[in-house]
């Protein structure tokens, strides 16, 4: 008794200290915002609808656009291009997993100048064939996530035993898009619906390949906003936080509702 006592006191002392080292800076955060010369005010927040300054917030506008239309893209290239490759390897080829999960892993381990500096050849090609919208950016944002999303959906596959789901699929007469759509994705739900978010946060956190490569990106437009307003960073800061955070709890109760229905 004494011990799982100390075990819970353990619990919350360690979430309360978790908690504080998230939430203080947070809060401070927010009551930055709200003051000015000492006095408690919400002209910073009511500034933002401020026609006024409307030409000063809409680089904030703009790079949030682009960063939406990244992260769009983004998630798409973990659904539709790393996904399905890692639902390929471990079913048809499970030798190749060590070296497949070695190469995906490998972009957290490259700083992201060192990345850029790679990717800037690569880029020159891009523009001259592609244009240079915000959008392209979705490529190298592809590899910087691929390791978040890796971890997530290799979790649901292995929980799930797709040798013997595909072969009971095949076998009834279902082709192969049919057991990848309608018998593989349901079962991992859960990994994909966490590599969309996890991707989605980096995009809308990531500055630095989008600095150097010269794009307009929710990150990049709050320093260029600072230099003339200091308050509208933070409280952009605040709002992205506040819709990650909502996010998560939506799919969230989206993943658990669903599979709240299967068991039934």
């Amino acid at each position: 008794m004494n011990r799982l006592a100390s075990s819970s006191v353990t619990r919350w002392i360690i979430g309360i200290l978790v908690g504080l080292f998230f939430l203080v800076p947070l809060v401070a955060t927010l009551v930055y915002t709200f003051t000015k010369d000492g006095e408690f005010t919400v002209a910073h927040w009511a500034a933002l609808g401020d026609p006024a300054k409307a030409a000063v917030y809409q680089p904030i506008w703009t790079g949030l656009g682009n960063s939406l239309i990244l992260a769009v893209v983004t998630v798409l290239i973990v659904l539709l291009v790393l996904a399905p490759t890692m639902i390929l390897v471990n079913l048809r080829y499970p030798r190749l997993r060590p070296v497949f999960e070695f190469v995906v892993l490998l972009p957290i381990s490259i700083p992201a100048i060192v990345l850029v500096v790679g990717l800037t050849p690569i880029y020159l090609q891009i523009g001259r064939s592609f244009g240079t919208g915000a959008w392209t950016l979705a490529f190298a944002y592809g590899i910087t996530v691929l390791p978040f999303a890796y971890r997530s959906i290799q979790a649901s596959i292995d929980a799930v035993d797709m040798t013997t789901l595909a072969e009971a699929a095949r076998s009834l007469g279902a082709g192969w898009g049919t057991v990848l759509l309608r018998v593989l994705a349901p079962n991992l739900r859960q990994g994909l619906l966490a590599a969309s978010l996890l991707s989605i946060a980096v995009v809308l956190g990531e500055f630095t390949i989008a600095s150097l490569l010269n794009r307009d990106v929710l990150q990049t437009a709050l320093v260029v906003v600072q230099k003339q307003d200091g308050w509208a960073p933070a409280m952009f800061a605040l709002m992205a936080l506040t819709f990650s955070f909502l996010l998560l709890l939506i799919i969230g109760r989206a993943a658990r509702g669903r599979s709240g229905k299967a068991d039934s």
